[in-house]
């Protein structure tokens, strides 16, 4: 995260400079401060992220996935992608584990989601399945719209320690990894909404039913 303007997208792909910021962020958390998450604008969200290839050592990729870890659980979130704080890494955390009704539980398919880290993710289709719900991102603050997305994926990854996963995630696990690896591609859940569904977070709350049909109904989409 640059706070030089006149950054091109060369700076951003600099080696030393991912180091830099890398370290500067990790120093912020060090010293008991949330490091800011940025917004829709900073170039950094819009540009397809690097390839982790050990451009950070294992001492200094361990303090930024826990300065990650720190951001997302603060704003609070269920995932961060490095983007969000303007390190353009294929690097994201994931983690839900917050409570929910029975009733959103069934019709989201949202079941608790452990902490993991991911590294160089992937994911495709598994069948042909969708679900729509809304989406926030801690990068469009105040607003949610609803994604139509894949309900069933398959995924690989690395870990922090350089191990391959291949895990399948449904339903809201599923929306959460596709989130987080868009982002790793520069891509904005906004750019795949239905864009008549979006709604101020205050609005929101009249259409936070477990499903959608009332919103698509008032909001005419």
């Amino acid at each position: 995260m640059s706070q030089n303007p006149e950054c091109n997208e060369d700076d951003f792909l600099s080696p030393d400079w991912i180091r830099e910021e890398v370290t500067r962020l990790v120093e912020i958390h060090v010293s008991g401060t949330i490091p800011p998450i940025v917004q829709l604008g900073h170039p950094v969200l819009r540009m397809p992220a690097q390839e982790f290839t050990g451009q950070l050592d294992a001492t200094l990729l361990r303090e930024f996935l826990d300065t990650m870890k720190t951001v997302m659980h603060d704003a609070p979130g269920v995932g961060l992608a490095a983007p969000q704080l303007g390190i353009p890494l294929r690097i994201a955390v994931l983690e839900d584990m917050y409570p929910t009704n029975d009733d959103v539980a069934a019709v989201r398919e949202r079941m608790p989601l452990e902490y993991f880290e991911v590294l160089n993710p992937t994911y495709v289709a598994r069948g042909k399945r969708t679900a729509a719900f809304y989406e926030g991102c801690l990068s469009f603050n105040g607003y949610q719209a609803v994604v139509d997305r894949p309900a069933d994926i398959d995924t690989a990854y690395m870990d922090a320690d350089g191990l391959a996963h291949n895990r399948s995630f449904s339903g809201w696990q599923a929306r959460i990894f596709q989130h987080e690896t868009d982002h790793l591609d520069g891509t904005v859940y906004i750019d795949k909404a239905l864009t008549r569904s979006l709604c101020a977070s205050h609005e929101f709350i009249r259409w936070a039913n477990p499903g959608i049909e009332e919103a698509r109904i008032g909001l005419n989409f």
